[in-house]
């Protein structure tokens, strides 16, 4: 009798559900606007030191119609000034790019290291095992070799590790002295 009283209540089907969560999306409030480096379009570069007494009007622009030999001195005293804006921001998305790579590279040869002290490691306690195991003196000396091998490999890559481990941390306070937002280095 118990098991029928769950048979006989009526099932919700999909369709009864997906209409029940549409009336309840159609009436929770809309989120907020949601701000983004798109939506903002907020130049944050730093701006240039300028001269005293000369002002940054003073600069030729690039859109500035110059003779030939005037054009080089114009693009000159722009890249002296900080360059256009526009190239200040391609400038800026490079560095990013740059210390972006420069992070990830170095995070990857840390990690590679790492697997593969793993690996030696793992080597290194199997020759120990098939070492203890054997008998037969000859078979003995080659698996110590092997070993010895393998052990001063695991050492040669610690102190790799350990290069790595030093080399992220200068690039974080190269970084960190250069002024490098923390995101990049993500």
């Amino acid at each position: 009798m118990l098991c029928a009283v769950p048979a006989l209540s009526p099932a919700q089907s999909l369709a009864d559900v997906a209409r029940a969560a549409s009336a309840t999306r159609k009436e929770q409030p809309k989120a907020g606007k949601v701000y983004t480096n798109d939506n903002l379009k907020v130049d944050i570069t730093p701006s240039t030191p300028v001269a005293p007494g000369s002002t940054p009007e003073a600069s030729p622009s690039p859109d500035a119609a110059a003779p030939a030999d005037q054009a080089s001195g114009a693009a000159s005293a722009d890249a002296a000034a900080g360059g256009p804006v526009t190239d200040a921001r391609d400038q800026r998305s490079k560095d990013e790019a740059a210390w972006r790579q420069r992070m990830t590279s170095a995070r990857e040869a840390l990690d590679r290291s790492t697997s593969f002290a793993g690996a030696l490691q793992s080597q290194i306690n199997g020759l120990t095992m098939d070492f203890v195991n054997r008998d037969d003196p000859a078979q003995r000396a080659q698996i110590e070799q092997q070993r010895v091998k393998a052990v001063a490999e695991l050492e040669r890559t610690q102190r790799e590790i350990e290069s790595n481990r030093k080399a992220i941390a200068a690039i974080e306070e190269e970084a960190r002295k250069a002024g490098v937002p923390a995101g990049w280095l993500r």
